[in-house]
């Protein structure tokens, strides 16, 4: 195979270029302009919800103005699921507080509800205050949002949604990036529809939305001149960049759909090879976008192991990953508490993620499939050897 299959590309859907024509026609080359309140209302009537969309540079800045929103300060606590990209947790560090880890449950890979009430306590007990629980909808696949949305409450502790790799995803039939007291989406040149670089903050009260928006504008007072009365921040999305987003919104149901006829074709390879196994929907509540089709291989199992798996594909051309490295393992968090046992770790060392992209053709995914056997075949032959 000459060319070199990604994870995940951007896939555009040719529509984008009308909006960015417009913004050219108009001379909206800023961060003011109708794609960007065009952009927030797509996402609003596609979320289904009476929720209100403020447009932002990334999904890592909408989790900081939900932070803020949520009036967290230095030195204030955030629990955080551990099995996730680092920018889950960096915006907690940013305002000064301190991220907290959750370790994960083995049915959605995400933030484990007994671990998570057993932080809170125990932070109760030594007397600190939580500020707000980061909930993640890993590669897709939504938490269990009930118990998740039933701690938070029983405690009054504010929920955050983080919906960066699951927008189209849902669970009881609603749409992630509504779970929350506040919600996040991410539109990173990577998921599964994208700006270039954006995301969008979801909140339920448009007080807040307004909010996020004057903070997002380096938060200018409104006079003729240009007066700060406080701390603000250049996070607003461009009205180029929304029009990227106003034609990829149209495409989204058609990226869902092929997001989701990956891992059913990744399901078919491995479905009678044994201690390999897809991360898959728990139970008819949970609907996942498939943002990234992820595999468990079980070393003890299956005739290799992740790494050597993934090194074979690197060989042929094909890119994969290992799932995300827990935060509590990471370098930069090795002195933050950690609530949990090993589920978080024992999936990063068995987890890889396959290419996914919804721009994946025919003729790609046989040389997957063709590379794929030959890789456990030969890892077969290997160990028939050594024994």
């Amino acid at each position: 195979m000459e060319e070199k299959i990604w994870l995940s590309s951007p896939h555009m859907g040719g529509s984008e270029k009308k909006y960015i024509e417009q913004a050219f026609d108009g001379n909206w080359i800023t961060s003011l302009g109708p794609n960007i309140s065009g952009f927030e209302e797509d996402i609003q009537r596609f979320l289904s919800e009476d929720v209100h969309v403020a447009a932002v540079s990334s999904g890592t800045s909408a989790l900081h103005l939900a932070l803020i929103l949520l009036g967290v300060q230095a030195g204030d606590e955030v629990l955080c699921q551990s099995l996730t990209f680092i920018a889950s947790a960096n915006p907690i560090v940013y305002l000064g507080a301190n991220p907290i880890f959750i370790d994960s449950e083995p049915e959605t890979w995400n933030i484990c509800p007994i671990a998570l009430e057993e932080a809170i306590i125990d932070r109760i007990k030594k007397g600190k205050k939580v500020k707000a629980i980061i909930a993640v909808s890993l590669y897709g696949m939504p938490y269990k949002v009930n118990e998740i949305q039933a701690i938070a409450s029983k405690y009054n502790i504010p929920l955050i949604d983080d919906s960066a790799e699951a927008l189209g995803s849902s669970y009881k039939g609603k749409k992630c990036g509504t779970f929350g007291d506040m919600s996040i989406v991410s539109f990173n040149g990577n998921k599964i529809i994208t700006t270039s670089g954006g995301g969008a903050l979801i909140v339920k009260d448009k007080a807040d939305r307004d909010r996020a928006v004057f903070l997002s504008t380096q938060s200018k007072d409104d006079a003729p001149h240009y007066q700060h009365s406080q701390l603000g921040y250049n996070y607003r999305l461009s009205n180029i960049s929304a029009g990227i987003g106003r034609g990829q919104m149209e495409v989204l149901e058609d990226r869902i759909i092929q997001r989701r006829k990956n891992h059913d074709f990744y399901a078919e390879i491995f479905k009678n090879i044994p201690g390999i196994s897809l991360l898959t929907e728990p139970n008819a509540d949970y609907f996942s976008n498939y943002w990234l089709t992820t595999i468990l291989v079980d070393p003890k199992l299956a005739n290799c192991d992740r790494e050597s798996l993934r090194l074979a594909l690197l060989k042929e051309g094909i890119e994969s990953r290992p799932l995300w490295k827990p935060l509590h393992l990471q370098p930069i968090f090795e002195n933050c508490e950690f609530y949990g046992g090993s589920i978080a770790e024992n999936l990063f060392e068995q987890g890889l993620c396959l290419p996914s992209g919804s721009n994946m053709t025919m003729h790609q995914r046989d040389y997957i499939k063709q590379v794929l056997q030959e890789v456990l075949i030969v890892c077969e032959r290997e160990i028939k050897n050594k024994v």
